[in-house]
């Protein structure tokens, strides 16, 4: 059995508050789990962060309460979490009293947002993130999935679906294509979708997928992917997290050009004959990012 843990970084909303959508998926042999498992929570047990959800997008910010701790680099973990707990004390009081109710909420969703990472200075959270993508790029047997869409060029109408089916039904064919061609070698392997829990996403996928079982997708019927997606909690499953540092890693490098991490992720990419298959930038046909050149022609080595 393959899993493909399934995460995604963006919004899907037109415009929303990002340029792309990035759903990815990331499938690994269901007798490697164990071992990947364990390797993705011994990186994090380095950085303190062992019973902690990462979350990339929230890791890497800026907290400005570090830069008021003097000499925080050369402090202890513990110091550091209490003196910048200390700050974001305050500055909560702060905010009660003259009264901006907004700024308060959005300013306490960011302190939870970030109360794991918070004794991390900003250069050991990045080396944390590299160090997980390292990790994952060594794994031979895991193949990457992902469909980025840039919205400026998504017609809903044209394709008569939304930004996010239209991701989550190329990622589901490009597994089940895999699986297909992997059977061809060893037969009776089958896979199981491992998705991130959102009740209205469960919801959506779950009947889509039940649709894609009686009639296929666009593309390919499906006979190796079983069930419908397991839905489960990312901030209890490493593998999940480790999907969302993907899907962050490709968003990242096609809005920002950000490519260090993206090179290290993409390496994973399904391919064949050294065409990366199994990831697509659904923009014009002028695009002349990596993505697009190692989906279209043979990349070069």
């Amino acid at each position: 059995m393959y899993l493909c843990y399934i995460d995604e970084s963006g919004t899907p909303d037109i415009p929303g508050n990002t340029s792309h959508y990035i759903l990815a998926g990331l499938s690994i042999p269901v007798e490697h789990w164990k071992t990947c498992d364990k390797e993705i929570e011994k990186v994090k047990s380095k950085y303190g962060l062992l019973n902690s959800e990462i979350h990339v997008a929230w890791i890497l910010r800026s907290y400005p309460e570090q830069k008021k701790v003097e000499n925080f680099e050369k402090l202890q973990y513990g110091q550091r979490r209490a003196q910048v707990t200390a700050f974001r004390t305050a500055e909560l009081l702060r905010l009660q009293r003259v009264g901006n109710g907004k700024l308060y909420r959005q300013t306490q969703k960011n302190f939870k947002q970030t109360e794991s990472y918070i004794h991390l200075t900003r250069e050991e959270r990045r080396k944390l993130i590299g160090e997980m993508a390292y990790v994952v790029s060594k794994w031979g047997f895991a193949r990457l999935f992902a469909e980025c869409i840039n919205k400026i060029h998504f017609k809903p109408t044209a394709v008569s679906k939304s930004i996010d089916e239209q991701a989550f039904e190329q990622v589901v064919s490009r597994f089940e294509h895999y699986l297909q061609v992997t059977n061809q070698k060893t037969p009776n392997k089958v896979g199981l979708l491992i998705h991130d829990n959102n009740e209205t996403v469960a919801k959506k996928h779950t009947a889509m997928m039940n649709k894609f079982h009686k009639t296929g997708t666009l593309w390919t019927s499906l006979k190796h992917i079983i069930e419908t997606p397991l839905f489960v909690d990312s901030e209890l499953t490493a593998m999940i997290q480790v999907a969302d540092l993907c899907s962050y890693a490709l968003r990242r490098y096609l809005e920002n050009g950000e490519a260090d991490l993206f090179e290290t992720i993409f390496k994973r990419a399904d391919r064949k004959d050294d065409i990366a298959v199994g990831v697509r930038h659904f923009s014009d046909r002028k695009c002349t990012c990596k993505i697009c050149i190692a989906h279209t022609k043979t990349a070069s080595k």
